[in-house]
């Protein structure tokens, strides 16, 4: 059953990856890189511009999730063990270029963490040391909130390893907060 499933995703995220509009990565990860350090620039302190990051992803999130449903045909996720699936093997490979892995699940199956063994944003980037403190693809984090909140799940997102740190991948560890009800914007009397 889930091996299946997650070989069907992996071929959706190629799919959706080829319909995708492409730019070069290596402009992208300089455009970014180039935002990072502009933030740099304009917030001295590094918790302020990971926080900023952040913020950017959410914004961002929120309009890829409409993307990956309408492009990608998907019906509603059984739980969020589907979700974690979905997000790593459909949508890191269609906005990324790189599929995630999901590991690391708790016992109540409301926390996971997602793995990136190649992570575009972090190519031709070398932190200084007295950038430790850095989150430098904390916008990613940012995304998976937006994103989930879309469909009703709010997330808290931890950056928890980078390679620019010197970890052997990145970890993004997700924890389920709270799944919200459908918001109407009308009454139903």
């Amino acid at each position: 059953g889930r091996l299946k499933m997650a070989k069907n995703l992996a071929r959706t995220g190629e799919q959706a990856f080829q319909k995708m509009d492409k730019i070069n990565a290596e402009v992208f990860t300089l455009t970014y890189g180039a935002m990072v350090q502009q933030l740099l620039k304009d917030h001295e302190d590094i918790n302020e511009v990971n926080a900023q990051l952040d913020k950017m992803g959410y914004s961002i999130g929120q309009r890829l999730i409409d993307e990956l449903l309408a492009k990608c045909n998907l019906g509603a996720c059984a739980d969020l063990r589907e979700t974690a699936e979905v997000m790593s093997k459909v949508g890191f490979k269609m906005f990324l270029g790189v599929a995630a892995n999901v590991a690391g699940w708790n016992q109540a199956e409301t926390e996971f963490s997602l793995l990136l063994q190649e992570n575009p944003l972090t190519d031709l980037v070398e932190l200084p040391e007295e950038l430790r403190g850095l989150k430098y693809c904390n916008v990613l984090c940012g995304v998976l909130r937006g994103a989930l909140e879309m469909i009703n799940l709010r997330v808290e997102c931890d950056y928890l390893k980078c390679t620019l740190w010197g970890d052997a991948a990145t970890e993004i560890r997700v924890r389920l907060v709270e799944k919200m009800e459908d918001q109407y914007p009308f009454d139903d009397e």
